[in-house]
Formats: C-alpha cells, sequence, structure tokens
C-alpha cells in the first residue's frame, strides 16, 4: 500500500515509535529511524517487518531538541530515499513535579523536543509534500493534549500545542493531498511508562502488576494498556486511501479516559 513511500519516524528506536515505524514498513514503506541508545535492535525490527517489501531502513540520531540536527535530518533523509512522505512526530520526554518546583531547564527540554521540533520537522517537510501532491503528517499527542494531570504541567502544555498544531496544519493544507492529524494515546506501557509503574510499586510496596493495575484504574476505564501495534495500525489507517479526509483530528486511543 505505501511501497515507494518514505517515513520519517521521530524517537522510533523504542516504544510507541518504534511500533509505528514496523507497521509502516510493514505496508512497504522506507525507514527513516531516529532516537537514542541501541539502534541495531530497532533497524533489525523494522527491516524484518517490511522484509516482504524489501523496505530500506535509515537512521539519524538527531538531538530533538536542535534545530541544526533536525534540519540536518531532513536533509538526509532527502539525500537516502528523496523526500519524506509520511512524517511522523514521536519524540518526547517527560518530567514529573508540582509547578511551583519544576525546573526551568526541565520545561524548556520538553517544550523543545515535545513541541518544538514537530513544528520545524513539519515546516520542513511539508514543501516536498505539497510539491508531490501528497502527504500524511502524524503527531503523537496524547491524552494529555485533550486533558491535564497534576504534576505534568509542561508535558500537558506541549501536548496541548501539538493538538493545536495539527488543527492548523491541517486547515492550511485542507485543499491538497497532504493530511495533518494527531494521536492520543492513553497509557501505553513504553520504557517511558514503565519508569511510573516502578515508581509506584516502590512508593506502595506493591507488586509491578499490582502497580500497573493502580496506574490504569487512576485513569483508564478499560484497565488496560495501549499497545505499539494497535497505535501503528491506526497510523497505517491515516496514511491509506480511508484516511484521504481524516483532517485535523486529535483520535484519542485511551480506553475511555476523556470520556469521562
Amino acid at each position: 500500500m505505501l511501497n515507494g513511500k518514505t517515513a520519517l519516524v521521530t524517537g522510533s528506536t523504542s516504544g510507541i515509535g518504534l511500533g509505528i515505524a514496523q507497521a509502516l514498513a510493514r505496508q512497504g514503506a522506507n525507514i527513516v529511524l531516529n532516537g537514542f541508545g541501541d539502534v541495531d535492535g530497532p533497524r533489525a525490527q523494522v527491516l524484518a517487518a517490511g522484509e516482504h517489501a524489501g523496505v530500506r531502513v535509515a537512521y539519524h540520531g538527531a538531538d530533538m531538541s536542535r534545530q541544526g540536527d533536525i534540519e540536518d535530518m531532513l536533509r538526509y533523509a532527502a539525500s537516502q530515499f528523496g523526500r519524506v512522505d509520511i512524517l511522523v512526530n514521536n519524540a518526547g520526554i517527560q518530567h514529573v513535579a508540582p509547578v511551583q518546583d519544576f525546573p526551568p531547564e526541565k520545561w524548556d527540554a520538553i517544550i523543545a523536543i515535545n513541541l518544538t521540533s514537530a513544528f520545524h520537522t513539519t515546516r520542513l517537510a511539508l514543501p516536498g509534500m505539497l510539491a508531490a501532491g501528497w502527504g500524511r503528517i502524524i503527531n503523537v499527542a496524547s491524552v494529555h493534549g485533550l486533558v491535564g494531570s497534576a504534576q505534568k504541567s509542561a508535558y500537558v502544555a506541549a501536548k496541548h500545542g501539538i493538538v493545536g498544531l495539527t488543527k492548523v496544519t491541517a486547515l492550511e493544507t485542507a485543499p491538497t493531498g497532504v493530511t495533518c492529524n494527531a494521536i492520543c494515546p492513553g497509557w501505553v506501557l513504553t520504557p517511558l511508562v514503565q519508569k511510573q509503574v516502578d515508581a509506584k510499586a516502590a512508593e506502595h510496596g506493591l507488586s509491578n502488576d499490582e502497580a500497573k493495575k493502580l496506574l490504569l484504574g487512576e485513569k483508564e476505564p478499560s484497565m488496560q494498556f495501549t499497545t505499539p501495534e494497535e497505535l501503528g495500525a491506526l497510523a497505517v489507517f491515516l496514511c491509506s486511501a480511508a484516511g484521504n479526509n481524516v483532517r485535523g483530528v486529535a483520535w484519542n486511543m485511551d480506553g475511555a479516559w476523556a470520556a469521562q
């Protein structure tokens, strides 16, 4: 379905980004991975997912808080594959503290990586998409792009900003073959969330399974984690012909969290 297309997925060496990269590779898209940590393992997983379609997988280690790195990554993607057809803005970090205690440097880092980086990738990828008459921009926001939670001021502000950026980009591209949408997951058992589970287990003297239930029970009525595979399938839908007129949507996959 996506043979000959190229997808750049930021923050894709683990978790949600890796799941989306694998799902797009299965549909035949070449992939540009980005992220820190182990690269060989994720690259092998994405290659295996796209093996039947002969996909190619490249990697760029851009620090998503640095404008120059992001610009270099987009140039690299173009040099490898011609242009970016599908942009998935997924890179993100988290810090938890009350507003009055929130370290300003943590605020700046979260806004830079979770929000500003998506502006830079979008402005750089859009001209090629518009010239080609086709493109998909998928912003991985969060249920925190729709509702708030205590002690997450920077993350919630950034994710609300991502939803706003999504709407404006969708309006500006509405008459074209380029669409822009946001995916808003609830709890996904990524390494980031596992840290929160571990903290709850330590704080309350619970087993890991008990801590997971406590975490889910606070917010997510379904009492189950969304999986990277489910989010990947939604991304594939948004890239399909069925998604041609899905524009400016903040699509929550959150076990009824935001329905409360």
